[in-house]
Order: C-alpha cells, then sequence, then structure tokens
C-alpha cells in the first residue's frame, strides 16, 4: 500500500468516526438498500404523474455547482403583459418515490442533511436517487412540486401558488458563470438569448429589492 493511499484510508476513517461523533448516521441500512432495489425494479421510478401538472414544454433551467448532480431546485420566468414578472421555481418531489415512515425516509430523517467532509460525502439520500431518479439534472423529465409566483416592479410578490407538475430542466448552468452574468462581467450564454431581457429586468428587480430591504 502507498503512503497516499494510506493517508487517504485514514481521512476516510476520520471522516466516518467524526460523523458518528456528531450523532450521524454513516452507514447505510440494509433495509434502506433493500427499498433502493425495489423502486429500481419498480416502474413507479419512470411512471408520470397523472395528477401534476404538464409544465415539460416551460423552459426551465438550474443554477449549481458545476460538477454537481444532485439537483433538487429548477426555476422559470417570464414576462406579463402589465409588466410584472412570473417566476416558478421547482422542487425536486423525491416524495413520488420514497414515501413517509419507510427505512429510506427514516434514515434521511435521522441524519437531516447531506454532509460534506472532503473526502467523502455522505449522502442523506442514496446517491442513485439523489443524484439520478429523483434529481433535476438536465435534459430528464422529472417530477416537482412548484412555487409559483407573480413579482411586481418593486419586486414584491403580488400572488403565489404551490402545485405538482411534471417538467424538463433544458440547461444546467452554473454559479460561476450566472454570477458573472448578474456581475456584468460576462456574456448571457448564447442559448440563452431570447430571454435575456426580462431576466435582467427581473435581476434589477431583485437588486432594488436587497437594496430597500437594507
Amino acid at each position: 500500500m502507498t503512503h497516499q493511499s494510506s493517508d487517504s484510508l485514514n481521512l476516510l476513517a476520520i471522516a466516518h468516526q467524526a460523523m458518528i461523533d456528531a450523532r450521524f448516521e454513516p452507514d447505510v441500512p440494509r433495509s434502506v438498500s433493500e427499498e433502493l432495489r425495489l423502486i429500481e425494479s419498480s416502474s413507479q421510478s419512470n411512471s408520470p404523474d397523472t395528477v401534476a401538472r404538464d409544465l415539460r414544454a416551460l423552459l426551465w433551467s438550474s443554477i449549481d455547482n458545476r460538477e454537481s448532480r444532485d439537483l433538487d431546485q429548477v426555476e422559470y420566468a417570464e414576462a406579463l403583459p402589465n409588466g410584472d414578472i412570473r417566476v416558478k421555481v421547482g422542487i425536486a418531489d423525491v416524495d413520488t418515490l420514497v414515501h413517509i415512515h419507510t427505512a429510506i425516509d427514516e434514515h434521511a430523517s435521522e441524519n437531516g442533511t447531506s454532509v460534506y467532509t472532503g473526502i467523502k460525502t455522505f449522502s442523506m439520500l442514496p446517491e442513485e436517487l439523489s443524484t439520478d431518479m429523483t434529481s433535476l439534472v438536465g435534459g430528464a423529465d422529472r417530477s416537482s412540486i412548484v412555487i409559483d409566483m407573480i413579482v411586481a416592479n418593486d419586486g414584491t410578490a403580488k400572488s403565489s401558488d404551490i402545485y405538482r407538475a411534471r417538467i424538463h430542466n433544458y440547461a444546467k448552468l452554473s454559479y460561476e458563470s450566472v454570477g458573472a452574468w448578474v456581475d456584468q462581467t460576462a456574456k448571457y450564454p448564447m442559448r440563452w438569448q431570447p430571454c435575456r431581457e426580462w431576466r435582467r429586468r427581473f435581476v434589477c428587480r431583485w437588486r432594488l429589492r436587497k437594496v430597500s430591504a437594507s
């Protein structure tokens, strides 16, 4: 065993023990693995929700780290004729596959969050779920909970609604690229040029709201 691999094993052991010391459960119970196999083999993982609205035609996008695959949020916005902007935020609907009081739900409830130690990520949910089946990954149809808001010229929310919807993430954007555009240090992504004007107006209203609040 090389010195480098030995150091890596030591760091893994330290991270594992740190999880236990902080009262997390770093090890995935067998019951969780068995439930995951049932979900993967079941048709429910690919069956659309018949109650949910079909919003896959809207230009949804996500903003996260470049390397992230556990995407839990997407967004869509459009300018309305009266000058308001409708903003929709979609949240990954894990409940479509992971039901309350199941082994996966109980394990996730025990930890409450994914823990990033640098050497290893201890996921709240099995990675097969968090980075694939329930993740709002680019280019895939997924179930989500949508928060639908109307934002006025002064940045305040005039109305809101919440419902389940089927969405499609058309662009996996990163904090770095979007941040550079918001800070006006980079051009808007060419693929999203048709949406540039209303997004610029929304960012301006967000800045106005932020300044007013401070």
